[in-house]
């Protein structure tokens, strides 16, 4: 597959895009998928923006599916779009096994109704399908049919591709967490003179010119 929308360790090839006083918010809950946001908030907080977790609440900590315990910075009933750059939803068990996510798919709907941007892997794909969010935008996700069992009227919107950007939705398949990356540091700005491009065939494809390239 291939994108929709057309080492590393140098800082010199990144802007300082964060407008001040808002955040990109990371949706975090039991069995979260650890390998989907790395490279994309990795980058961000790299870039200047600040980088938060979104929990059910904060009175415990949730647990990867890695087995990593992460203690959500604030609770989902106290987020808010306007302080908000983007939310991220990332893949999760629990996305296709219960209702408990729902309420993140929710807030999902929030953030696209306010001109904020939201960006989904994975599992939360599915979420959003069932919150009506996929019927009337181009998005991808696994495969069409992992889709089509949420009972979602956007099939013909599924778009057989790596990562799709349409308007403020990101949307991804849960093994391209690098695609994934590029379209949230493209639609936030994170590089600078082009060089978004270069970055993904560093990560991508380990184009060896591509390091050069990004810290020229």
């Amino acid at each position: 597959m291939t994108a929709d929308t057309s080492s590393a360790s140098s800082t010199t090839a990144v802007a300082d895009t964060a407008p001040a006083g808002r955040a990109v918010h990371v949706a975090v809950y039991d069995t979260f998928a650890d390998w989907e946001t790395g490279h994309a908030t990795a980058w961000l907080a790299r870039t200047g923006h600040t980088v938060r977790t979104v929990g059910p609440d904060t009175d415990r900590p949730v647990t990867t599916i890695g087995g990593l315990r992460i203690q959500p910075d604030l609770g989902l009933d106290t987020l808010r779009p306007e302080d908000s750059e983007l939310l991220i939803l990332t893949g999760a068990d629990l996305w296709d096994t219960d209702d408990e996510l729902a309420p993140f798919a929710r807030k999902a709907r929030e953030f696209l109704d306010a001109g904020v941007p939201v960006a989904a892997i994975c599992g939360a794909t599915a979420g959003l399908a069932r919150e009506g969010l996929l019927d009337d935008r181009k998005h991808t996700s696994a495969v069409p049919f992992y889709l089509a069992a949420t009972g979602y009227e956007g099939g013909e919107y599924y778009v057989d591709s790596d990562a799709v950007t349409d308007g403020d939705l990101i949307t991804a398949g849960p093994t391209e967490p690098v695609a994934f990356a590029r379209e949230v540091l493209g639609r936030l700005g994170a590089f600078e003179d082009g060089k978004l491009d270069a970055w993904y065939r560093l990560f991508h494809d380990s184009d060896p010119e591509a390091f050069e390239e990004l810290n020229a």
